[in-house]
């Protein structure tokens, strides 16, 4: 495959290379790429809501296994998730790469090939970014923009007590993806073996939740049409535990989850007593599953139960009764932030 050294472009012949395909979109878009900042313009009901997050190689990645491509489209969807998680519509990106020397022309093509996929795929602009020299391997910087209408975008401090507890799509499905990733990892650097082969057979669906996730606009689309405004709202990059914890804290009250209600994959289950690990401890805890928590107002039951991949997992209480996972033989255990948690961790 032709080779391309980045240093044959310099910066701005990189930032003209990745950026001469884009087509904006949006309307609030006035001005994209090529100044010293973006000019977005909302209408006087609209608010702007920013969001932005920073992946690091070795600590939020592992090139080992994550192809470029992969990368660049979940680096965006994490970035998405936070703005659908305000009850929002992401609008515009921009995009900062710290990029060591190892990596050439034809890597970030791939990286970009990813993000600029995402774009796509959620009807959202690409504005800007910086491109710098990194003696640390590959930085990934992204600030989402999005808009929300007033009196309609969710924050976590609104849940309410006996509000019902909901979560879209499966739980722990993206952490179980990481641990079979980490496992043919280290028979890859364990063995003498040439040619040697993963196998992910009957695993698919673990790691596209792990490599290649989807940040849910489907879920704000079906909340929308059946005129559902959230009282408090997150997605779970970090966990449903930590989740539902700052949830309970920003809104000053407590909860009861139940063990039984939470929703799981097949393959996430078997996969789990495979490693026998706790299913329950990956559903709770694993994180990266960016799937969407909120609560409603119990007058909305038989409503909320129309929205397909919606799931009741419990009801919001009052503070002074805790926060807690009540278990199938209906025992009670507090809630623990056992996720990912940064500075405290090395490694995913």
């Amino acid at each position: 495959m032709k080779r391309t050294e980045i240093s044959t472009l310099g910066e701005f012949g990189l930032i003209q290379h990745l950026t001469k395909n884009i087509n904006l979109i949006n309307s609030s878009t006035v001005k994209g790429v090529g100044d010293d900042c973006a000019i977005l313009k909302y209408n006087d009901d609209k608010e702007v809501l920013v969001t932005t997050d920073l992946l690091l190689e070795g600590i939020h990645f592992d090139l080992t296994y994550t192809p470029l491509k992969h990368l660049g489209y979940k680096s965006v969807m994490v970035n998405l998730s936070d703005i659908y998680a305000m009850n929002g519509r992401p609008k515009q990106i921009t995009v900062s790469l710290g990029l060591s020397k190892r990596f050439c022309v034809e890597d970030v093509d791939q990286l970009f090939a990813g993000i600029l996929l995402a774009c796509q795929q959620h009807g959202v602009d690409l504005v800007g970014g910086d491109t710098s020299a990194s003696m640390t391997g590959l930085t990934i910087s992204i600030t989402a923009i999005g808009e929300g209408t007033k009196g309609k975008t969710v924050r976590r401090d609104g849940a309410k007590v006996n509000d019902l507890i909901c979560v879209s799509g499966n739980l722990g499905a993206a952490y179980m993806g990481l641990q079979i990733l980490e496992r043919e990892k280290a028979v890859f650097e364990g063995t003498k073996e040439e040619n040697i082969q993963p196998d992910f057979a009957g695993k698919e669906y673990l790691l596209e939740r792990q490599l290649r996730p989807e940040a849910r606009r489907d879920i704000i689309d079906r909340l929308e049409e059946k005129g559902i405004i959230p009282t408090a709202m997150m997605d779970i990059s970090d966990g449903l535990s930590s989740e539902l914890l700052h949830i309970c804290h920003a809104s000053n009250v407590g909860c009861r989850v139940f063990e039984d209600r939470i929703p799981i994959d097949f393959q996430t289950a078997s996969t789990a007593e495979e490693f026998n690990m706790s299913l329950t401890t990956a559903a709770m805890n694993g994180g990266e599953d960016y799937e969407l928590l909120f609560t409603v107002p119990l007058e909305l039951h038989d409503l909320i139960k129309q929205v397909e991949d919606v799931h009741l997992i419990g009801h919001i209480c009052e503070k002074k009764f805790g926060s807690s996972l009540v278990a199938r033989d209906n025992q009670e255990f507090e809630l623990k932030a056992q996720g990912w948690q940064a500075f405290n961790n090395t490694e995913k």
